[in-house]
């Protein structure tokens, strides 16, 4: 299986598992990372995702030497492109966060997938840069619109059009990545910080999640109307009552996404 699933608590972790390709995407493993999005945006038994790599890369980029055995055809191009552009459209409108444990070397669609979730965990000795110019080919994903907003427009130009490889510590100081922890600790990193996540209310962070995605499409006026529609559907749930008693109890709520 070129991803796998597995549940620890309310967390649901995805791996990326062609670890004898440095997990370099594939069609299919696009399409089992769509699946499993998807059916993750409506199980309400998962509370966060965090998405690794098996072995040591978290994902190397396009599988480059499947590429160049066959010659594809315009058509089998387009449904890569748009497996591809599916499955980090599932990414950024699954309602739930996402943390990616960057384990290892991320590199092209490696980052692009980082870029798609919400906090970011990288290896101390991780190589991270974005190639894809200097082959010929092209970035993914929504990159053109997700990095500038991390790291600013000059920055976004140098990483693309130069391709060269810069350090975990840069990706902190960017706004690419969170935090660098020695590769060892990634995944329980990520994992803490899920769960962290997945504790608060359900409701309100899908709606923090998507119209803080959505915000550079927004003037201030309608950001207003948005966050007062999101407010009144939150005051809706048992949860908000439960946080409400919580806080007069003064003890930490327990929510559960109704």
């Amino acid at each position: 299986m070129e991803l796998l699933t597995e549940r620890n608590g309310g967390i649901l972790i995805l791996t990326l598992n062609r670890p004898e390709r440095l997990n370099a995407v594939s069609l299919s493993l696009y399409r089992a990372l769509i699946d499993a999005l998807r059916a993750a945006h409506s199980d309400r038994a998962v509370r966060a995702l965090v998405l690794t790599g098996a072995g040591r890369a978290f994902c190397v980029g396009a599988d480059l030497k499947a590429h160049g055995a066959a010659e594809l055809t315009r058509a089998q191009r387009s449904t890569y492109i748009r497996a591809g552009q599916m499955a980090h459209r599932a990414l950024q409108r699954c309602a739930k966060p996402i943390v990616a444990a960057v384990n290892g070397h991320a590199i092209g669609v490696g980052l692009e997938l980082s870029l798609s979730s919400d906090y970011v965990v990288v290896a101390a000795n991780a190589k991270l840069r974005f190639p894809e110019i200097g082959l010929g080919t092209f970035v993914g994903g929504g990159t053109v619109y997700t990095l500038p907003r991390r790291v600013g427009l000059l920055r976004a130009k140098e990483l693309l059009l130069l391709g060269e490889f810069f350090t975990p510590a840069d990706a902190v100081n960017w706004g690419i990545a969170n935090r660098v922890v020695p590769a060892a600790d990634v995944v329980s990193t990520a994992l803490e910080v899920a769960r962290r996540i997945g504790e608060q209310a359900p409701v309100s962070v899908a709606y923090a999640r998507r119209l803080l995605n959505e915000a550079t499409h927004m003037d201030p006026r309608r950001a207003l109307e948005l966050e007062g529609r999101a407010l009144l559907a939150c005051m809706e749930t048992a949860d908000w009552s439960e946080g409400v008693r919580a806080f007069a109890d003064k003890r930490k709520p327990e929510f559960r996404g109704e």
